[in-house]
């Protein structure tokens, strides 16, 4: 194939590095800012010695505090267009892992598909987020039968469903080694445990994550916000949604229900290959109360948290992280009654849940979230049980059994 272009400045050392670590993280791309992304740094913050390997790095799209770490990129790096849009690199990504072994007593991975799939000759532990959706969920993931798609666009999705048919059987099989290699495999939400045993029949323990958005620290407001009227962009006008704009993520009806608030502003953080279409939605339905801010500083996120109303969340997760960060700053969510958001929301003390995914449920939804008097202490004191000394201590205590364990059995290939 003709490859992507090329840059000169991937901004890591390609892996494999010279040296054993007693430990070393994996993580799928740090291209993005997800909840994946925030636990890979969490994890990193927990085991700060050790290099995280990865697949590719963009350090413009992702968390600033990527930067600081010891980070391992495989070869694709070397390309600028797979950094730009790791959805590009499908094809390449599982042989790229693959040939990227990684030299450490214990390897602690945060996978959505592909880092369970790094090869070590120490102990593997696979933290998993969701099994991968384009193989097990690819009509949810693409967006199958979305409005409002632009004949390029639709275009584009069936190219790439096309190419996700051709080559998910292979790919299959080699997830499903992926994870087999796995000594110890947690899953982040009971959803996720099921879709675990269901794609590998492993019988994974539930560590929920915490939420990755501290409420202490630096607030701003950002600037983009004066696209609302000013009436809609003060503190308590508006709701928020915080979402990658991908079809799944339901964006679009979170929009479709801000047509029956005109009086309540709509801020939607995030972004994604989705935009294009939302914004042809705006044009078309001519709302003021929606802005599309893009992806936003932990700064700006903070204020927008602390002046939120509610935080609406439509989408189809493995895990309901956003509900979290908006408790951790006392503010109720609503959402849809589906997948981790079932195990992170406390209906009628955290939270109103709406049924399907369409703007009248979320319109009613939000009606009855904004008329409730919320107690903020039990928000809070809900976030706060999913704490992140939890987490960390039981990452902490897998990776020491596991250390232990490949010592022992160490010893007793030297001793046979």
């Amino acid at each position: 194939m003709t490859g992507p272009s090329r840059s000169e400045s991937p901004g890591a050392p390609e892996a494999p590095a010279s040296g054993r670590s007693p430990i070393a993280l994996a993580h799928d791309y740090a291209t993005q800012r997800g909840g994946a992304e925030r636990v890979a740094l969490i994890m990193a913050g927990a085991f700060p010695d050790a290099p995280l390997y990865t697949t590719l790095y963009d350090r413009d799209r992702t968390f600033p505090e990527m930067a600081g770490l010891d980070l391992r990129v495989t070869r694709l790096n070397r390309f600028g267009a797979l950094r730009r849009d790791h959805r590009r690199a499908l094809p390449f990504l599982a042989r790229a892992v693959s040939t990227s072994p990684i030299e450490a007593d214990v390897v602690l991975a945060s996978s959505t598909g592909w880092a369970h799939g790094f090869p070590t000759d120490g102990r593997k532990i696979v933290y998993c987020h969701a099994p991968a959706r384009w193989l097990y969920q690819r009509d949810r993931y693409l967006g199958t039968g979305k409005a409002g798609e632009s004949p390029a666009q639709r275009a584009r999705r069936y190219a790439v469903s096309g190419a996700l048919g051709a080559v998910a059987a292979p790919l299959r099989g080699w997830d499903r080694r992926a994870a087999l290699s796995a000594d110890v495999y947690l899953a982040n939400s009971t959803v996720t445990r099921e879709a675990v045993r269901a794609a590998y029949g492993i019988d994974a323990e539930v560590l929920a994550p915490p939420p990755a958005l501290p409420a202490a620290g630096e607030q701003q407001r950002p600037a983009r916000l004066d696209a609302l009227p000013a009436e809609l962009a003060s503190p308590g006008a508006f709701v928020l949604c915080v979402a990658r704009l991908l079809p799944y993520k339901n964006v679009d009806v979170v929009i479709e229900a801000a047509a029956s608030h005109p009086d309540r502003g709509v801020v939607v953080v995030g972004d994604g290959p989705d935009r294009p279409r939302l914004q042809a939605i705006l044009a078309a339905t001519g709302l003021r109360n929606v802005v599309l801010l893009g992806r936003v500083p932990d700064a700006e996120l903070r204020w927008l948290y602390q002046g939120c109303a509610a935080l609406v969340a439509a989408s189809y997760e493995d895990y309901g992280l956003s509900p979290l960060e908006a408790a951790t700053f006392g503010r109720p969510s609503v959402v849809l009654r589906d997948g981790g958001y079932l195990d992170t929301v406390v209906e009628g003390t955290t939270g109103v849940f709406f049924d399907l995914p369409h703007g009248e449920n979320i319109a009613r939804a939000l009606t009855e979230a904004l008329a409730t008097r919320w107690d903020r202490s039990a928000l809070v004191d809900h976030a706060e049980t999913f704490g992140a000394q939890r987490f960390t201590a039981r990452l902490r205590e897998l990776v020491e059994e596991q250390t232990l364990l490949g010592a022992a059995r160490g010893q007793e290939g030297r001793t046979a």
